[in-house]
């Protein structure tokens, strides 16, 4: 008799649920993993804490060896480790440990995995035969590694990260674990982020505890110049971006390289400077400070240069210029981008060849200075823009710092308010008030466009006018606002430099383009010819912008 097979056999096919039933089980497992995972990272307070619950979760349960979690730093462009693999279990190739300080984000791995929604699998011997290859990739493939899992990292719907996972052979990784691969990143996302703000508010408690126990005869820290600048370490400012401002204060304060500070009006680059001199073998001397803002064009010469007795009209005795003041010791010149064109080409010589010329002086001068120089301005795109040489611009950024804007570190408030707070209790010999949460969440929220300075400013006039007890603070923009007419309402305000450029441009071409003469635009503008050349080229204003004809009126000048 003839065998039947399944599809001869009478009655209907019943389907074998094997593997649906395996499919089932293996959801509850990783539903119960998810849970556990959960309940674990909520309760991390520390990175100790939430280190300890991947390292005994995630190696195991995907085949792996080690891990990474990396963070995008604050400059956007960087990446570096925040969590991994505990110390001890990384391995080495002689002196060149796994882990490094930071990373481009965009490094051909790190941006592919940031764009993918899915996890990314990266074989390390394909990987190193892109044209760029990240330096870890070579350093993993040495340690033994051959795979590498990668999944993005989110917080608040926004990627902020990378966890690598890290196999010892090819095929570590199965493909029906990606899913949930992908649900523990989610998990991380938000773990991660409760780390990083515990450890803010415990920088800030550990901040104000320290400057509420100092004494409050202890002057030398209450005077700008003196505590500050004795130690760097001191340096008021527990953020991310003070921080690194700071490691690199202190490495390149020993050396005599040119440092450049960038950053916002208000932000402290003078106190930077100070604190950097403070920390230099140079200590013992005083920096010498120059405002070249402040500084009349004609005057610049003799102010850093020196003159000899008669060299000019009205040099009636010998002058020491600010380089020679700074024999041995620092000159900080404060705005640097405010340098003339004429001049820059004279300091460009004397920062190369370490020699100065006074003026009506027979012979040149050795001089032993550390420059040290800060702007407002970005010093790259004047350069671009033709309004400051490129050469003495290479000279000045040797080592680059930029101070990040108080509204980019609010962190640091707190500490800023118990520092101004107690200056001027003690010059003002007055009890401390209290600073209620109300104050402090104002403070924090400002955005404080004035920087520390403002913020300075405002707990001075504050403490002066508040009576004993409770301080009260009118934050700017908050408070007595003001009803404007329509005509005010609509009024922009601009740059004083752009509203200059632009009337001096609308008399030149009422002027048909004429500068000098008695119908040219100087004379109508009250001043030298040479006077409006030269602030014609510093406002930017070429022969191309008034060379048409144009149509304007007397009635169209202001």
């Amino acid at each position: 008799m003839k065998k039947c097979t399944p599809k001869e056999q009478s009655g209907p096919f019943i389907p074998d649920n094997h593997f649906l039933i395996e499919s089932l089980e293996q959801q509850k497992k990783e539903q119960a993993i998810l849970l556990e995972l959960s309940s674990i990272i909520a309760g991390a307070k520390n990175r100790q804490d939430l280190r300890t619950a991947i390292t005994d979760q995630l190696p195991g349960l995907f085949g792996g060896r080690y891990y990474t979690l990396c963070l995008i730093n604050e400059d956007g462009v960087t990446h570096s480790p925040f969590l991994y693999t505990a110390e001890n279990n990384i391995p080495y190739r002689g002196e060149t440990p796994i882990i490094v300080s930071s990373h481009p984000v965009n490094d051909g791995i790190f941006d592919r995995a940031l764009a993918s929604e899915e996890p990314l699998l990266i074989d390390l011997h394909t990987a190193m035969k892109a044209s760029t290859v990240p330096r870890y990739i070579y350093r993993w493939f040495n340690a033994g590694i051959r795979e590498m899992l990668l999944v993005k990292i989110s917080g608040g719907g926004i990627p902020v990260g990378v966890l690598y996972l890290y196999g010892e052979k090819n095929g570590s990784f199965q493909a029906e674990k990606f899913r949930l691969f992908k649900c523990i990143a989610d998990i991380l996302g938000t773990g991660f982020r409760n780390i990083l703000l515990n450890e803010t508010m415990e920088r800030q408690l550990r901040e104000i505890r320290k400057y509420r126990k100092q004494e409050d005869s202890d002057a030398a820290g209450l005077q700008e110049g003196t505590k500050q600048h004795s130690d760097i370490k001191d340096f008021i400012g527990t953020s991310r971006g003070i921080q690194n401002i700071l490691t690199i204060m202190e490495r390149v304060a020993p050396s005599d390289s040119t440092v450049l500070l960038l950053g916002e009006t208000g932000t402290g680059k003078e106190v930077i400077a100070g604190a950097i001199h403070a920390a230099s073998p140079r200590r013992h001397n005083r920096m010498i400070k120059v405002n070249c803002a402040a500084l009349p064009h004609s005057l610049f010469e003799s102010e850093l240069f020196g003159h000899e007795k008669g060299a000019f009209t009205g040099a009636i005795q010998r002058r020491i210029g600010k380089f020679e003041l700074a024999e041995n010791s620092t000159l900080f010149l404060d705005e640097i981008g405010e340098i003339p064109m004429e001049f820059q080409a004279k300091l460009l010589r004397v920062l190369q060849e370490k020699e100065i010329e006074r003026i009506g002086g027979k012979g040149v001068i050795k001089v032993n200075v550390r420059i040290i120089a800060a702007t407002n301005r970005n010093l790259a795109e004047e350069v671009k823009a033709g309004n400051f040489r490129h050469d003495l611009y290479y000279r000045l950024n040797v080592v680059p710092i930029t101070i990040p804007p108080l509204r980019n570190r609010k962190e640091d408030i707190p500490a800023l308010v118990t520092h101004f707070i107690r200056r001027y209790t003690s010059v003002n010999a007055k009890k401390a008030p209290v600073i209620t949460d109300k104050v402090m969440e104002s403070l924090m929220q400002y955005d404080w466009p004035g920087n520390v300075r403002e913020l300075e400013h405002l707990l001075e006039r504050s403490m002066l006018l508040s009576k004993e007890g409770a301080l009260h603070i009118d934050i700017p923009g908050t408070d007595h606002k003001i009803l404007l007419p329509d005509e005010e309402r609509s009024f922009s305000i601009v740059p004083l430099a752009t509203m200059e450029r632009d009337y001096i441009l609308k008399v030149v071409r009422l002027c048909n383009g004429r500068i000098a003469g008695p119908n040219g635009a100087a004379a109508k503008l009250r001043m030298p010819s040479t006077t409006l050349n030269s602030r014609m080229q510093k406002l930017g204003i070429k022969k191309e912008h008034f060379s048409i004809r144009g149509t304007l009126r007397k009635a169209d000048i202001i």
